[in-house]
């Protein structure tokens, strides 16, 4: 048996697959996130207890010997620990947006496209960088408190495992790694103003160790840490050949291209995310909400996701005149531009609107959010589709009718699947991995459809651009 753990921002869950990579079970726990006023944080104990309640309850729904365990889990953020790898705070998330101010500052004085020019990271509000320069500015206690700012499953190894602090080439990516050398830069720690605190950075290795008496995991079972939950999504369902990609529509609305290519003269937008194979990367494009829109306007219509489909099937594509730019965090969006005060539109509205129409243009304001996310990321091979939307067969036909091709859609537990996918590269672990990345269906677009979003598109890019002004303005 293999077990694969993904600490998500909402959702903690572990997977356990056999060799031919069947899912056999699953178990999950939620984990909440607080927000106030633009902070959006997590209690780190809450979510290492529900590490260890889902490994408890899948161990013991299937009594097999675990040979080997893999660890992912959400990146960016800061997770401030001690020399123990207690919490010094409660962590800030990836989604929190109280550096934004710090960001505009770097997007007005140049160190922005410095740092993109640099390292190939384009940074945002809620990555390691931002963060950590204003928790210097305006909470300097929590920093000399800690002695390292961890990523979440950096977190949760070091209290499973007891092993040394580090952290792998995929978190590391944002904003501090050199993708060419596979160092911090240290030019980059000082533009930010953490020179002094460059001790806090996590050395870069590639943890693997063995549970001997720790929590979660039976005596003697094998575990690699890493990569994050974006590259472990695209280990999981076969995306590692230049060209092809993945859209992960999760919370998070994630566009990955494998590429070969570090250009760092392009759009400073998104990252470069390196893997485990030096000279390959990930060109990626995170935006910022995925299914959160949809479950925002989920809730504000009363309607459950049970409903979706049915409803997408009421109202025609354009949605009778209702469009949505669906910009709904509070950080802004960080792909495929940077635009921290950007926020949602609800346009064409009338009395004779529908929860139909409403559903269906959120539905296609995300589709449109990815193929421009896929775009900028350079697409020009074959797409995979996971996340909680492929759970939706309506919006699968919707998003390939909106990209205009074919949908591989892989099911499950995605990144779990990538963790033990690369736990078992770092242990030398021979698995079919055409198996066991293998698409549970493959969705075609409509050619008249295709051809009407295309038009559509055009007309989401403009309306688009007209937001990005009033957001600057």
């Amino acid at each position: 048996m293999y077990i694969g753990i993904d600490v998500g921002t909402s959702t903690v869950k572990a997977a356990a697959f056999d060799d031919t990579g069947r899912e056999l079970a699953v178990e999950a726990h939620p984990v909440a996130l607080s927000l106030h006023t633009g902070h959006v944080e997590q209690d780190m104990e809450e979510v290492y207890t529900a590490v260890l309640e889902v490994l408890n309850a899948l161990t013991s729904r299937i009594p097999h010997p675990v040979d080997l365990a893999g660890l992912t889990g959400q990146g960016d953020g800061v997770w401030l620990v001690d020399k123990d790898g207690r919490p010094v705070r409660p962590a800030a998330s990836w989604m929190d947006g109280r550096a934004h101010e710090l960001l505009d500052q770097w997007l007005a004085d140049g160190t922005f496209e410095t740092v993109f020019r640099r390292t190939g990271s384009a940074m945002f509000p809620g990555c390691p960088g931002p963060l950590l320069a204003w928790f210097d500015r305006y909470e300097p206690a929590s920093l000399d408190a800690a002695a390292t700012a961890l990523y979440c499953k950096d977190m949760v190894f070091r209290r499973l495992t007891g092993a040394p602090v580090t952290t792998d080439v995929s978190d590391a990516s944002m904003p501090f790694l050199d993708p060419r050398t596979r160092t911090y830069d240290n030019r980059v720690v000082e533009l930010l103003g953490l020179t002094h605190r460059r001790g806090l950075l996590p050395p870069i290795g590639d943890p693997i160790t063995t549970a001997e008496a720790h929590e979660g995991l039976p005596p003697g079972t094998r575990i690699a840490n890493g990569p994050y939950d974006l590259p472990s999504c695209a280990l999981g369902t076969g995306v590692t050949a230049p060209g092809d990609g993945l859209l992960i529509v999760g919370t998070c609305l994630a566009s990955l291209v494998a590429t070969t290519d570090l250009d760092l003269k392009g759009e400073a937008a998104g990252l470069y995310i390196s893997t485990d194979r030096p000279g390959h990367w990930l060109r990626a494009m995170p935006a910022m909400v995925g299914t959160a829109a949809l479950d925002w306007v989920l809730s504000t219509t009363g309607v459950h996701h049970d409903e979706v489909d049915a409803l997408l099937a009421e109202t025609p594509p354009g949605a009778n005149g209702v469009r949505v730019l669906p910009y709904f965090a509070p950080s802004g969006e960080r792909a495929p531009f940077v635009e921290p005060r950007l926020r949602a539109e609800l346009t064409g509205v009338s009395l004779e609107s529908t929860k139909a129409d409403l559903i269906r243009a959120t539905c296609e304001g995300i589709g449109f959010a990815a193929r421009h996310c896929l775009e900028a990321a350079g697409l020009t091979g074959t797409l995979a589709v996971c996340g909680g939307g492929t759970r939706s067969p309506a919006w699968m036909r919707l998003l390939a009718d909106v990209l205009g091709r074919p949908l591989r859609v892989v099911e499950g537990e995605v990144g779990a699947r990538g963790a033990v996918l690369a736990a078992a590269e770092r242990f030398g672990v021979d698995l079919d991995v055409a198996a066991w990345t293998e698409p549970t269906a493959v969705v075609e677009p409509d050619a008249a459809r295709a051809a009407y979003y295309r038009d559509a598109y055009d007309d989401h890019l403009a309306r688009l651009a007209q937001a990005r002004h009033r957001a600057r303005t």
